[in-house]
């Protein structure tokens, strides 16, 4: 659903952020766009929805040029930034003029996602909080019923509760034509939920796999005193000891922490590479969807 080949890059007196950067993303996921301050996540995201346009190579986008915003294609995507604007409407005047836009928009789901976040038509938009208003987008979003449907740092602003019920509906509107792109830094806020997972640095998608391949690769164990050399691949001071994430699948938990996953493929990625290649040279296993670029 997503091509993205070649993709070059960057801001104006600054260096390039993205050099031939490629990436296939397929739709039926959620996935989870992990990166550093300043990697890049929500310039791509912005590439990929057509608003900001890449200086060399493409990036399609159910088979459109993003950047050539063919209606069609905006019709078929959403976009929640981080930071966004909600103009001085009620909940259900913004509906009426902006529900039109989306040709699967449906009112009945709307209804009901608001009901679910307790979220009353007659609520006006600007005298809601961040939170609330953050959950009005993302039940108006969802009942786009849009093909791409994009977040950035989604749980931003929500509250516990708030962010199960996000989970929850999430997961439910996931069919094999929609696809959900999601940065974020929460990753735990996400662990149950983004699958599979790219991790985005130095202008490089470097990682790319299914957290049912890490956790049939990796293992995390608790350690008593500090790893030694070759232990392990990556360890955390935790209470009790050390979390130490293992080339190894034997008494070892069975889900791997994505801080520790993402903060091993940063320190290591040369290591973390060998690990899932060495795996991937076995023709049963070999996947082109899920592998390091």
């Amino acid at each position: 659903m997503i091509q993205i080949t070649n993709l070059s890059f960057g801001y104006r007196k600054k260096k390039r952020l993205f050099s031939q950067l490629n990436c296939n993303l397929a739709a039926g996921n959620i996935y989870g766009l992990l990166g550093k301050n300043g990697a890049g996540k929500t310039t791509l995201l912005k590439i990929v929805c057509g608003t900001l346009f890449p200086h060399n190579g493409e990036c399609r986008v159910m088979g459109y040029m993003s950047k050539d915003r063919n209606p069609v294609l905006l019709s078929d995507i959403y976009f929640i930034t981080e930071e966004f604007f909600t103009p001085n409407l009620t909940v259900g005047e913004y509906i009426f003029l902006y529900g039109p836009f989306y040709p699967r928009f449906s009112r009945n789901e709307l209804e009901g996602y608001l009901q679910e976040f307790a979220i009353s038509e007659k609520d006006t938009l600007t005298g809601l909080s961040y939170g609330q208003r953050k959950k009005f987008l993302i039940a108006f979003g969802l009942a786009t019923n849009c093909r791409l449907f994009i977040m950035d740092e989604p749980t931003n602003g929500l509250d516990i509760p708030s962010k199960s019920q996000f989970r929850k509906l999430l997961v439910s509107n996931v069919t094999d034509d929609r696809i959900f792109l999601v940065s974020t830094h929460q990753a735990r806020d996400m662990q149950q939920l983004i699958d599979p997972i790219l991790i985005l640095d130095d202008g490089e998608i470097i990682f790319h796999q299914s957290m049912e391949e890490v956790n049939d690769r990796l293992t995390v164990k608790l350690l008593p005193d500090t790893p030694g050399p070759g232990q392990c691949i990556f360890y955390e001071k935790v209470i009790g000891g050390y979390a130490a994430l293992c080339d190894d699948t034997v008494n070892g938990v069975s889900s791997v922490d994505l801080e520790i996953l993402f903060n091993a493929v940063i320190s290591d990625r040369e290591r973390m590479n060998a690990i899932f290649m060495k795996k991937e040279k076995q023709p049963e296993e070999k996947n082109e969807n899920h592998r390091f670029f």
